[in-house]
């Protein structure tokens, strides 16, 4: 509705239900709750929607949308209680139904937002967009092959919703199937991301392709200007440092690589560990690694902490400096071989 409508037709049925004289009934106000509403005045919204609730105890879409307010501003748990009074008395109402998922997905209970979801697909079994939701939830209570299945019953839909693609690709990356390298390439065609990069760097991985991994890994290193709370430029180099040793060990980049990841934060133990134990290299290049690790972890010559304390005429010691000085401020959030997925 039109702003300037919405302001006059909220004017004439406020003015109506002002009038004492005139019996107001559970749709005028839920008219005017659905005005203010609409105009994003969530708090005059809920009041009178609150009333309409109060004179007809049976009217959902005061419910409904009472809920859409409490989720909207972060009340989940009051959220959910306006939907599920609503499936209590209609358990195939299914606005209320996709509504109370979504809200159980924010309060993290992933296996009743999966049951929700069961009925959902029963009821509109052809919406390409509850499957999606659905695999979704799949995919996030780790049931990497049910959430592909799931997709594929929607294969008309995926390559013209980048959301469903990702996910396609997400979830044959985590079964670790080559076609993920394919479906990670036609998103990454149309669309530009350095953790979706990353992601691909790692499948061309797992399939051995090291010079192509290596290009996307540089790629996104490019691509990523400053760490993000999923993704660290050290856990980038980290891989670009494995990927050199592994496809060329004779070549030193891969021991410079390294040396900066770990410089400059990565500290990932599983990880690290994994490469010094990877059979893909020589013994003596093993050691190699693991010496080169050593020496990355010592303070850098020059910096507060190789500096240590310095002591003063009267013998007290005083610090010289502050925090260490590396190469690079990032810190690695143990980004694994399995990639630092969202």
């Amino acid at each position: 509705m039109p702003r300037g409508i919405c302001i006059l037709a909220l004017s004439a049925l406020s003015l109506l239900a002002s009038c004492a004289s005139v019996a107001t009934s559970a749709e005028e106000y839920y008219s005017i709750g659905m005005a203010y509403f609409e105009m994003g005045k969530y708090e005059e919204a809920e009041r009178w929607l609150n009333r309409a609730l109060g004179r007809n105890r049976t009217m959902s879409a005061s419910e409904y949308n009472l809920g859409r307010i409490a989720f909207g501003t972060g009340r989940y748990s009051e959220a959910l209680k306006k939907f599920n009074a609503i499936l209590k008395k209609d358990p195939q109402n299914v606005m209320a139904l996709k509504a109370a998922a979504y809200t159980q997905i924010k309060l993290g209970n992933m296996e009743e937002a999966q049951k929700l979801y069961d009925k959902v697909l029963e009821l509109e079994p052809a919406e390409a967009d509850n499957g999606l939701n659905y695999a979704t939830v799949l995919y996030a209570m780790d049931k990497p092959a049910e959430a592909e299945a799931v997709l594929k019953k929607y294969d008309y839909m995926i390559l013209d919703d980048k959301d469903a693609l990702l996910l396609l690709a997400r979830v044959q990356k985590a079964q670790k199937k080559p076609e993920a390298i394919d479906s990670y390439d036609a998103w990454l065609s149309k669309n530009t991301d350095p953790q979706v990069r990353y992601e691909y760097t790692l499948a061309l991985d797992d399939g051995g392709f090291y010079a192509r991994a290596l290009e996307e890994a540089r790629k996104a290193l490019s691509e990523l200007s400053s760490d993000t709370e999923t993704l660290k430029r050290s856990a980038i180099r980290f891989v670009i440092a494995r990927l050199l040793l592994v496809s060329d060990g004779e070549n030193t980049e891969g021991l410079t690589e390294l040396t900066e990841a770990i410089r400059a934060g990565f500290d990932d133990k599983d990880t690290i560990d994994a490469l010094i134990n990877d059979e893909r290299l020589s013994k003596s290049l093993r050691d190699e690694v693991r010496r080169t690790i050593d020496e990355a972890k010592k303070p850098v010559e020059g910096t507060s902490e190789s500096a240590g304390s310095a002591s003063t005429e009267s013998g007290e010691s005083t610090t010289t400096g502050s925090s260490s000085s590396t190469s690079s401020t990032e810190n690695s959030t143990g980004a694994s071989t399995g990639g630092g997925t969202n």
